[in-house]
């Protein structure tokens, strides 16, 4: 597991053996999980449990203006994409 990111008291988690699509998981006051790379290469919730909207709508701001990094990271745990 690496921690790629924090911000509003969640953590931003890559898994080392994890599975496509790149996706980040977010994990404190409850989970979610983001596509990174969803419809039309924007970044998609997956799932949510636990999270207020307001902070969801946060969490998923927080994912598309770090969303470069976070693929980068994914591809350097995981290697590149096809």
């Amino acid at each position: 597991m690496v921690v790629v990111h924090r911000a509003h008291g969640f953590r931003f988690v890559i898994y080392t053996l994890d599975h496509e699509p790149a996706h980040v998981h977010i994990t404190g006051a409850g989970q979610a999980k983001i596509n990174l790379l969803g419809s039309g290469g924007e970044p998609e919730l997956i799932s949510s449990v636990g999270i207020s909207r307001a902070d969801l709508r946060r969490l998923v701001a927080e994912v598309i203006d770090h969303r470069d990094e976070f693929l980068r990271e994914w591809e350097r745990i995981h290697g590149k994409r096809d």
